[in-house]
């Protein structure tokens, strides 16, 4: 993409669509969390809990898998205007994700990424090409090519719904969170996964950043909101905050002690990162 920043309907920080209540055509968020979701690997999705599209205050979600390098792409839409958003797209399932907002019979409008991706190549770029009403985005610190940039408090629209930008950097130096509706649930990228957390030894990458933005960005929030991380490699669509907090073998450590854990992980090189990353620096397009 190129690099005009200027993005879809976003707003200052601090402000926040209405409260809604989810229902719709989703597995439905109570004030517990959401249902129990099915195991990912689904050709089309994972759907769990879906039910007609009939309430007027509702979202459309889909949580989609890509096999290859685990990786969870999330799409997200307003049934009243029907403007969708999709987080973390992949290159090998652009057309199954077209697809499916051609089948909810919804508008995609933009394409963000909760960081620059080592382990494969974004679908922000091929998704432009194939849509030309998609524009993409990525984190101003990210440094990478997109139409638009957001910073820690900015709010991105679709709809009658938002996504507050939260900076969460460690796992790379450009990484973000995104919070649903004030809280109802937060797309965490690498940064907080399921009993986990991402690697912190290269992109910048910072146990100590890492422990802090964790604790003052996502454990603040509500104890009942879902966490949706971009990877699973054990079969594990969602947790909470309350959980993590609680029960993260990471992450409920002192800092001293994560960054003990953390230098002595031991990870092999990412497969993937030699290709993935130069072209996810130019929005997964490879001139």
């Amino acid at each position: 993409g190129g690099q005009t920043p200027s993005p879809l309907r976003l707003r200052g920080g601090g402000q926040h669509a209405p409260d809604l209540a989810f229902a719709g055509t989703l597995p439905v968020f109570s004030t517990h969390g959401l249902s129990p979701s099915a195991p990912p690997g689904s050709e089309r999705s994972t759907q769990v809990g879906v039910r007609a599209m009939s309430s007027s205050a509702g979202i459309i979600f889909r949580q989609l898998f890509e096999k290859e390098s685990s990786t969870y792409t999330y799409l997200l839409a307003c049934p009243q205007t029907k403007e969708a958003v999709i987080i973390d797209p992949v290159l090998e399932t652009v057309d199954r994700d077209l697809g499916l907002c051609q089948d909810l019979g919804v508008e995609l409008k933009q394409a963000i990424n909760t960081h620059c991706h080592a382990d494969h190549v974004t679908g922000t770029g091929d998704m432009k090409k194939k849509n030309r009403n998609v524009r993409s985005g990525i984190a101003k610190a990210a440094g990478a090519k997109a139409d638009f940039f957001f910073e820690d408090k900015d709010v991105l629209t679709f709809g009658e719904h938002s996504l507050e930008v939260r900076s969460t950097p460690g796992h790379t130096d450009g990484c973000v969170s995104f919070v649903l509706d004030g809280g109802k649930a937060v797309f965490t990228g690498d940064a907080v996964l399921i009993r986990g957390c991402g690697r912190t030894d290269f992109q910048g990458g910072s146990s100590d950043t890492l422990y802090d933005s964790v604790h003052t960005q996502i454990f603040t929030l509500p104890d009942d909101c879902v966490i949706y991380p971009a990877h699973d490699y054990k079969g594990m669509t969602s947790s909470t905050v309350l959980e993590e907090r609680t029960l993260n073998p990471r992450l409920t450590k002192t800092k001293e002690e994560f960054k003990d854990i953390m230098a002595n992980l031991n990870l092999p090189y990412p497969k993937q990162i030699d290709n993935a990353l130069p072209k996810n620096l130019a929005c997964g397009i490879q001139d």
